[in-house]
């Protein structure tokens, strides 16, 4: 035996209520700070991040995951890179916008530019995510399925979600009236 920890229920319960309490006020924090710094733009992010949520919490259930410390980790790790993904798409539309006439040009190729990037770290914690199932034991392996299947709907909800919002607000929009 290389390791052993026996835990009684009420401080594994008391961890995962914390857990619980930690994603709940990041989540909050996360949204309020979007909001605050991208306007708009940060409403869309932000309800991109809920569908995230939603999606994986969704399959988590198809799945009939238990809902452990490691697995509230890997969705915490999830909110950070659906964050992290908008950040980086809204930064680099930021930068376009300072030298492109064209509004709907200037999204399209911030979209672009900042996939790379976006795909890059998103697949980069795949990787790590099927090497932690791979070679880890019980609650390693539930952390590496919930942040794995949380890539999976961050890149979904970041490059389908979010972009067909922002493109809809950007056609809608005349020229010179985006604030991002």
């Amino acid at each position: 035996i290389v390791e052993e920890r026996t835990v009684g229920p009420d401080l594994g319960q008391d961890s995962i209520n914390s857990g619980k309490i930690s994603l709940i006020i990041g989540f909050i924090l996360v949204i309020f700070y979007m909001f605050f710094k991208y306007k708009f733009f940060g409403l869309i992010a932000n309800l991109s991040l809920i569908a995230n949520l939603f999606m994986l919490v969704g399959i988590l259930t198809i799945l009939e995951a238990t809902l452990t410390l490691p697995g509230i980790a890997g969705i915490i790790l999830t909110v950070g890179m659906a964050v992290d993904a908008n950040v980086l798409i809204f930064e680099r539309i930021k930068e376009e916008l300072k030298t492109e006439k064209s509004i709907i040009h200037a999204f399209d190729i911030g979209y672009s530019k900042a996939k790379i990037t976006v795909l890059d770290a998103n697949i980069t914690t795949l990787i790590a995510a099927i090497i932690l199932f791979a070679f880890g034991s019980g609650p390693v392996k539930g952390f590496a399925i919930t942040l794995g299947i949380g890539i999976v709907t961050t890149l979904f909800s970041a490059y389908f979600l979010a972009r067909h919002l922002t493109s809809m607000i950007v056609l809608n929009k005349k020229e010179g009236e985006v604030n991002l």
